[in-house]
């Protein structure tokens, strides 16, 4: 029926091993399968359901959305709110809204090339920005050489123009623009990886990509996808562009922007985002940007998230990485706990391995103690990302309640990191 039993590839507890949980339905910071069983979800549908999940007002404002229609093909007032919301809480002077991230980014690709008349864009390794052929991209033989595909039906030539470099290293950039930087339109990174495990910036890392890509006259683009209106009512340039003084000249958002449905959108300078047709030359367009049930659950749900609600996260967010760690040092399992904003997840490291900078470390983790911990947490009813290389997600909705009951199930699971640690010292190598 489906290639691989699902829809999206991470969904299939390939990375964890065991069989996929089918969710029948979802409350506040509850899921239940179709076998009747419960979990606290730690996945919040990869970060959208920032109130949690069948919030009251949401709903509400859903069910009213339908009953006047499901899509018009029109501009509708929705959206228009939605924009000028997102405008608010961005640095973009102006957006464009679409249906997925990966929509978002290639259009963003797409309108910076068009803007600069140059092609080559460059990536980090480990950043996800979507399925697009170009940036499906694994590095090449070199810091600042072309890429090659990273997955088949990908010809080499859609990623020709691609170049890729390990993430927080100043040094490969400084190189990458050295050589190419008069052919680079654009330069893309997740505002702060999610996709690798959480794995911050350095300090000032991101203020050094927008001052080098101004210095050559390529476009800076800051993929808020995932960290957009999730670690602050800012996003991620509330932690470091408005405090720093710089801005990107293209973002991308989505996930919490859609408040659970299919909804996204890129935006950016206003001098570049007049380039898109109608206005400009740059092509794109979409039928169903702008849904109008999809952007009134969007529109619900930013106008919910108060500081109120960003501070009640950002505390639970903190107990919680402090209780994962505290119950693995008990174990004595190596482990690093990286954190941005609310968004956090948990390295399975060597002994005295401090932190994860990049996609190269990250890869280095214990997958199978991840596993083993996922599972002894799954069977407790606790539902955590099913891969090593994913953010953990909090709602407002996780209360006291929802918190002692991961809590209470993070010892076993940390025994049982610990067994698959021991278990695989004693395999022979």
């Amino acid at each position: 029926m489906t290639p691989g039993g699902v829809n999206s590839p991470v969904r299939a507890f390939n990375a964890v091993g065991g069989t996929p949980r089918f969710i029948e339905s979802a409350r506040g910071p509850y899921l239940r399968d179709v076998d009747g069983r419960e979990y606290v979800d730690l996945v919040c549908s990869w970060g959208p359901m920032l109130l949690g999940h069948a919030h009251p007002e949401v709903l509400a404002a859903v069910t009213a959305a339908v009953s006047r229609g499901t899509s018009y093909g029109t501009p509708t007032s929705p959206e228009v709110e939605l924009a000028e919301e997102i405008v608010e809480r961005s640095p973009a002077d102006q957006v464009r809204l679409v249906s997925s991230g990966t929509e978002a980014t290639m259009s963003a690709i797409r309108l910076a090339r068009g803007f600069t008349g140059r092609d080559l864009v460059v990536k980090f390794s480990g950043c996800y920005h979507g399925h697009v052929d170009s940036l499906l991209a694994a590095a090449g033989s070199g810091l600042a050489t072309h890429a090659v595909s990273g997955t088949p039906g990908v010809p080499d030539a859609a990623t020709a123009g691609t170049l890729v470099l390990p993430y927080n290293d100043t040094e490969a950039v400084r190189e990458a623009f050295a050589a190419h930087g008069d052919q680079i339109a654009c330069l893309i990174t997740e505002a702060a990886p999610g996709n690798m495990g959480v794995v911050p910036p350095a300090p000032g890392f991101n203020r050094f990509l927008a001052q080098t890509c101004a210095e050559h006259g390529a476009l800076f683009v800051s993929d808020e996808v995932m960290t957009g209106f999730r670690v602050t009512r800012f996003g991620q340039y509330g932690l470091d562009g408005a405090v720093e003084g710089w801005r990107p000249d293209l973002l991308t958002f989505g996930k919490v922007m859609g408040g659970g449905f299919p909804a996204a959108a890129f935006g950016g300078r206003e001098d570049v985002m007049r380039m898109l047709s109608p206005q400009g030359p740059v092509y794109q367009a979409g039928t169903l940007s702008g849904n109008p049930v999809a952007t009134t659950a969007g529109l619900t749900t930013l106008r919910l998230a108060t500081d109120d609600v960003y501070a009640r996260i950002d505390k639970t967010a903190l107990l919680l990485q402090g209780a994962v760690s505290s119950a693995l040092a008990d174990a004595d399992v190596p482990h690093v706990v990286q954190s941005n904003g609310n968004m956090f997840s948990v390295f399975f490291v060597e002994e005295g391995v401090q932190a994860v900078p990049d996609f190269a470390a990250a890869r280095a983790q214990h997958t199978d103690r991840f596993a083993a911990f996922f599972h002894s947490m799954l069977d407790q009813g606790v539902y955590l990302p099913p891969s090593a290389f994913e953010a953990w997600f909090l709602s407002s909705a996780h209360d006291d309640e929802a918190i002692d009951r991961i809590v209470s199930a993070l010892p076993a699971a940390a025994h049982a990191a610990g067994g698959a640690a021991a278990a695989s010292e004693r395999s022979p190598r």
